[in-house]
């Protein structure tokens, strides 16, 4: 959930965010596309993105990559990020 503050350094954010996906592989199963809040306060913006584990988003959150990036986003936004394991985490997957 973003709130924008500050839109270029926002911009830069998003220049260099995208770098962590390289060694990284994400879904964007949700890439700030139109949201209605129902509940609670407004945002700007929404991202859901999917990773094969919890250990490899906080590995992409912990990445130099991402790392770099994240200043600008914090500088160019008020943003809430959650790891949310999926409710089907650990059955089996259809082959």
């Amino acid at each position: 959930m973003t709130r924008l503050t500050d839109a270029e350094a926002l911009d830069r954010y998003r220049d260099l965010a995208p770098r962590a996906r390289v060694d990284h592989p994400l879904e964007p199963l949700a890439f700030y596309g139109a949201h209605e809040v129902l509940e609670g306060e407004p945002v700007d913006g929404i991202a859901i993105l999917g990773f094969p584990s919890m250990d490899a988003a906080r590995a992409w959150y912990r990445s130099e990559a991402y790392q770099t990036a994240l200043p600008h986003r914090r500088q160019g936004s008020f943003s809430r990020m959650y790891l949310v394991e999926s409710a089907d985490a650990g059955a089996p997957r259809p082959g």
